[in-house]
């Protein structure tokens, strides 16, 4: 297993943890030995294991869509993989062919390739017929991961919610709203076919330059609050987590937490009443964490930050932060220069 299949199933641990799966049981169904994946040394992981490793995740959390939700959550945590390609490239159209490259870095079971025409381009996910039949759930499970991964990290090479224009894939019917809703489009039902097609006007756009120190500061503050650690403790702090690793694209709806996690938005309210908060209240402290990170890194301008914070008016974001500061964004930065 090289350093980015690693990096993944590490991240996929993460997630799971987060979805409240013991990661002791989840490896030990699994056939995998949880010290030496986390103890920083070499691992090897079967074909087996990695397919029971997906079937038992879907089993413990109750969730048949783990990989479409672990693809909608995972912007950072292939931040390794994201930082070289946005490095490397000027256009989406490139960033996409270095993706497209790196995909037998992550995994066998399926090539990439890109269609173009007059207005449109596909990735389409090219199965490896032998390791696709010795791991049909692992290639499920990886393919929708691969879908909903690269509607989000176009997101992120240029900071809008983009939106694609088809998407093709088997589904069962009682996931088609679960699939729109992630895939924002409705998905068209295949046979065996995964693709997904978006507006060819986004091939030529710049990658907006800042996006790497902005996924890497993101980073930065993570890790910062949540040093080394798998796991969480409260849904206060699983939410926290989920809107920080997402804060890159604004403040994220309860609705979309709530579904990542497999519950009801009010079910999601109810646990977090349980522990005397509110999700308002979270989004609130993000937001003001985040704020103010930014400004004292000083990489950033106030309108940039009101921006990346989902306010849609620099005066609304100036409001904020002088409640919760007492002082005027520019004001505080000054502290720092």
């Amino acid at each position: 297993m090289n350093d980015q299949q690693k990096q993944f199933i590490l991240a996929f641990m993460a997630y799971a943890a987060q979805r409240d799966i013991s990661l002791e049981k989840l490896c030990r169904l699994s056939g995998i030995n949880l010290q030496a994946l986390t103890s920083g040394g070499p691992v090897d992981i079967s074909r087996k294991q990695f397919n029971d490793l997906w079937l038992n995740a879907c089993h413990l959390s109750g969730d048949p869509l783990f990989g479409l939700h672990l693809g909608e959550s995972l912007q950072l945590a292939a931040l390794g993989i994201v930082g070289e390609i946005v490095k490397s490239s000027t256009t989406v159209g490139q960033g996409i062919e270095h993706a497209v490259a790196l995909t037998p870095l992550i995994t066998d079971l399926f090539g990439m390739t890109i269609e173009r025409d007059a207005g449109t381009f596909t990735l389409r996910l090219i199965p490896d017929e032998v390791n696709q039949a010795a791991s049909p759930f692992a290639f499920s499970q990886m393919a929708d991961f691969f879908l909903v991964f690269a509607v989000h990290e176009l997101d992120g090479l240029i900071l809008a919610r983009i939106r694609p224009e088809r998407v093709t894939m088997p589904f069962a019917d009682k996931a088609a709203v679960e699939l729109e809703r992630v895939l924002r489009c409705t998905p068209t039902r295949s046979g065996g076919d995964y693709s997904i097609t978006f507006d060819l006007k986004y091939w030529d756009m710049p990658i907006l330059t800042a996006d790497y120190a902005l996924q890497e500061s993101l980073l930065q503050k993570i890790n910062a609050v949540a040093p080394g650690r798998l796991t969480s403790d409260s849904w206060q702090d699983k939410v926290q987590q989920y809107l920080l690793k997402n804060a890159y694209l604004g403040i994220v709806p309860l609705e979309e937490i709530a579904a990542n996690f497999n519950v009801s938005p009010r079910s999601l309210q109810r646990k977090l009443k349980d522990e005397q908060v509110t999700y308002q209240e979270l989004a609130d402290d993000v937001r003001k964490s985040l704020a103010l990170h930014y400004l004292e890194t000083g990489g950033y301008y106030a309108k940039e930050i009101s921006y990346m914070l989902g306010y849609n008016e620099l005066s609304a974001f100036s409001r904020a932060f002088k409640r919760w500061t007492g002082k005027a964004p520019g004001g505080y930065r000054r502290n720092f220069e």
